[in-house]
């Protein structure tokens, strides 16, 4: 007769394991990248909801994960800027943060309560689990929050494993994330029965893994296409603070940065120069003709009633005003948009509150070659972006202001920006006020990077792409098709 080990814990003890489980799991995501420990935090939440209190466990360990990798919230503060009096800025922060945190841990509450119904040693159960717990970061992506979840947690330590985006994006990478942590929990459990065979066990299936995920890298450089076109791309990052933006010597100091950026762009002979998010203000004109293309993020007045956007907008060469631009879709909740405005007059956390979001299509179409755009946290939605990918962007463009948030924020964007490159199969260019500016190839790989907080400029090569990798053409399709085949499986067998 076989003897499992199980974890053998109070109501108390579960609580307070969750807790420290979920910090470390926090924690472990970009920047720190530390992808085993995840997988300990993962393998203990596997635990936790096997235990005597599993919704209670769950709530706790996904609230403390939360409250970790969202701390960047913090960095708000001081709030005096946008009005908000010195005394209440820092508390206004911390219920922000806690808002966020409790809404995870009632997410991670109910997957857990979920799982104890379902049976969470079964194979069968994990998997179904594992993707319902992607598929619900999918979604949450394309929510009004910005979820660092599961999906981005593979980068930066883990490349290999992230290669798996390019089949099912980031739900896919948070089911597999899911799936080695109950692994763990598996050999923890069978391991006197199993005695010196169960780190083979483990280890060759993760082996093989990452084997796999290398191998979707690597073919991702034979799906390029599209011939050995090049667009030189000026990358301007002001490292202007947000909270001195408006002020008249900011501005002066931002032209003089254009105009230098566009010279040299021309005297290096680059095709267009890319400013950040936000960096011109509400329907711009340029001091001085273009000295090339330019994509800048401003504002614009749209629509008969004049709503203002927040906008990539784009510059002909040898023109003042813009002739293109692509309005942002995901406006930021209590940053620029600010629910039941006509009843409370606030303008949010931000001193450009009241924004009106755009169009979904992330597609800017030009010549030579269309790009996929996401301003700010529209990075954190692969759809997105591989919808525009599917309608002919050769290349991509992350444009962020990340200003006042501190390092750690920056690093997350970053991790999100190589796993949309991965998916896409595409080159991505970030541009930030403050960081993170540079170049990702399709691989995932950081192949320049400009220095965070610091005025800077650089010029990129970027190549035109045009293959298609499965996520692009089919999404969650897959996942979708998969968990609903277990979820038939699993009633016919009740």
């Amino acid at each position: 007769m076989t003897q499992r080990v199980e974890l053998q814990l109070g109501p108390s003890q579960s609580l307070a394991l969750a807790a420290l489980s979920g910090a470390l799991a926090g924690w472990a995501l970009p920047p720190a990248g530390a992808v085993p420990l995840l997988w300990l935090a993962l393998a203990l939440l596997w635990a936790l909801v096997a235990g005597p209190a599993p919704g209670g466990a769950s709530a706790c360990w996904g609230a403390a994960s939360v409250l970790v990798s969202h701390r960047w919230l913090l960095g708000l503060h001081p709030l005096d800027w946008i009005g908000v009096p010195l005394a209440l800025s820092l508390p206004l922060c911390w219920l922000l943060l806690l808002l966020i945190s409790a809404l995870g841990g009632v997410l991670v509450g109910i997957w857990g309560r979920c799982a104890a119904r379902l049976g969470p040693t079964r194979p069968s159960s994990a998997l179904l689990l594992a993707l319902a717990w992607g598929l619900a970061e999918v979604l949450l992506a394309r929510g009004p929050l910005f979820w660092i979840g599961l999906g981005g947690s593979a980068l930066p330590g883990d490349r290999a494993l992230a290669g798996f985006a390019s089949v099912g994006g980031a739900g896919l990478v948070a089911a597999l994330q899911l799936l080695i942590g109950w692994g763990f929990w598996w050999a923890f459990r069978e391991r006197r029965r199993l005695g010196l065979k169960v780190l083979p066990a483990l280890l060759l299936p993760l082996l093989l893994l990452h084997g796999g995920g290398l191998a979707l890298i690597n073919r991702g450089g034979e799906l390029g296409g599209g011939g050995p076109a090049l667009e030189r791309v000026m990358v301007l990052q002001p490292a202007i603070p947000t909270r001195e933006k408006f002020a008249a010597t900011s501005r002066l100091r931002l032209q003089r940065q254009l105009q230098t950026g566009l010279e040299q762009a021309r005297a290096r002979q680059a095709d267009l120069a890319v400013l950040p998010e936000g960096a011109l203000g509400l329907d711009p004109v340029l001091a001085q003709p273009a000295a090339v293309e330019l994509l800048s993020g401003g504002f614009r007045s749209a629509g008969p009633a004049g709503a203002q956007r927040s906008a990539l907008l784009r510059f002909p060469a040898g023109s003042r005003q813009p002739a293109q631009a692509i309005d942002k879709h995901r406006v930021v909740l209590l940053g620029e948009w600010v629910p039941f405005q006509g009843l409370v007059r606030w303008s949010g956390l931000s001193a450009v509150g009241g924004i009106e979001p755009g169009p979904p299509s992330r597609l800017l179409p030009r010549i030579p070659a269309s790009i996929g755009v996401a301003i700010c946290y529209e990075i954190a939605d692969g759809h997105g972006l591989a919808a525009a990918t599917w309608n002919g962007a050769g290349w991509l463009l992350a444009s962020a202001n990340l200003d006042p948030y501190p390092l750690v924020l920056q690093r997350q964007f970053e991790a999100l920006a190589q796993l949309r490159a991965i998916e896409s199969n595409r080159w991505l260019v970030s541009v930030a006020n403050t960081g993170p500016s540079g170049l990702i190839s399709p691989q995932g790989v950081i192949s320049e990077r400009l220095p965070a907080s610091r005025p800077a400029m650089d010029l990129l090569s970027v190549a035109i792409r045009s293959g298609l990798t499965p996520y692009v053409r089919w999404g969650e399709l897959p996942l979708i098709v998969l968990a609903l085949l277990l979820g038939c499986w699993r009633w016919l067998l009740r």
